[in-house]
């Protein structure tokens, strides 16, 4: 670990001298790009400069203690050493996790998708809960939300509702919500007040930019008719809903919530770019099976990652083994908990996946 730090220090220091040359600050383009590799690297650098600094009190002060003959001095040296070896281990740990390789899309806003699985009006009703509750715990990080193509049923649920969340860091606290989510209660629907179990599922994609991912205009078909509501009854005199279709792959997508056939178009092809991402991104991952066996299940739809279970009040997140009985608060959007044990245990698996590796 150290011999890595000392080569990222010397990698800052160099991009410092970078930073300052006269021919990269003529060179806007450049300039961005060393200044975004050089705040890349701050904060590590930062902190390995505390662990060494610690590392040299805890070396003279080692010394001294075995210089020192006064019992009483000698008390007080041990003292210092147990509080810097606490220090070492913090930062050690510290430095640990900020090794570990980053997400590309942690920063990357994110387009999540909610579909109602089996239980029918019930499971589009919890479709409806579980987006209430990432819209309310958007709101609480400052987040937007933009709904960019729903089919709501006459109950108040939806069979499907895709939506783009807009935030820094929006998908690296998202994106482990991707799965299938049960529920346990009992339906308004239901009148003998028996306790049904229906599922949905959600999908968090990263947003991909143009730059990103180009798609030719000759591999679209673009199709328009007009939008339908729940029953589908025509909620519209014009043909302003879009279907796109992705030729080379088959993928799909459908939208009709704007009265504008541009805007839906706009839509939808934010949501085409955003599956397509997705998909070059599973291929790598597939490429990729230790990186992906070392992930806490951030992207396996068929898994069933929670249960919601409203006459116990309680909510299990299956992949980690975490049980809270808040289930009120976090439908209500407190998420928190439930996502910082997440990346905890996600980090965790990392770690140890980098210690096997350096044991091999």
């Amino acid at each position: 670990m150290l011999d890595k730090l000392d080569a990222l220090e010397k990698k800052y220091e160099e991009l410092n001298l970078q930073l300052s040359d006269a021919d990269v600050l003529s060179d806007q383009e450049l300039y961005q790009k060393l200044a975004i590799a050089h705040a890349e690297l701050q904060e590590i650098v930062t902190k390995y400069g505390e662990y060494k600094t610690v590392m040299e009190e805890l070396d003279e002060v080692r010394t001294m203690l075995g210089e020192n003959e006064e019992p009483e001095f000698g008390e007080m040296l041990q003292e210092e050493i147990a509080s810097l070896e606490e220090q070492q281990e913090k930062l050690e740990e510290e430095l640990q996790l900020l090794l570990l390789p980053k997400d590309p899309n942690d920063e990357k806003n994110v387009i999540v998708e909610i579909r109602a699985g089996t239980g029918g009006d019930e499971a589009a009703l919890f479709a409806g809960t579980l987006f209430r509750m990432y819209s309310r715990y958007a709101e609480t990080q400052r987040w937007g939300v933009e709904i960019l193509s729903s089919s709501p049923t006459e109950l108040g649920g939806f069979k499907e509702v895709i939506f783009m969340v807009e935030g820094k860091g929006a998908y690296s606290r998202l994106k482990y919500e991707s799965g299938v989510h049960r529920v346990q209660r009992i339906p308004t629907t239901e009148s003998g007040g028996r306790i049904h179990t229906s599922t949905a599922t959600v999908a968090v994609l990263p947003e991909a930019e143009e730059v990103e991912l180009h798609i030719e205009p000759s591999d679209l078909r673009i199709d328009v008719y007009r939008s339908s509501g729940p029953g589908g009854q025509s909620v519209n005199t014009t043909d302003s809903a879009v279907r796109v279709t992705h030729i080379p792959t088959g993928l799909v997508v459908s939208c009709q919530d704007e009265k504008s056939q541009h805007k839906n178009k706009d839509k939808a092809l934010k949501i085409l770019r955003a599956r397509l991402y997705d998909q070059l991104q599973e291929e790598a991952e597939r490429e990729q099976a230790a990186e992906r066996r070392s992930q806490v299940g951030t992207g396996d739809r068929s898994e069933r990652i929670r249960t919601y279970n409203f006459p116990q009040g309680r909510i299990t997140d299956h992949r980690i083994g975490l049980t809270l009985y808040k289930l009120d608060l976090v439908v209500d959007g407190d998420l928190d908990e439930v996502i910082d044990a997440l990346i905890q245990a996600d980090q965790v698996e990392k770690l140890k996946t980098i210690a096997e590796s350096y044991n091999e």
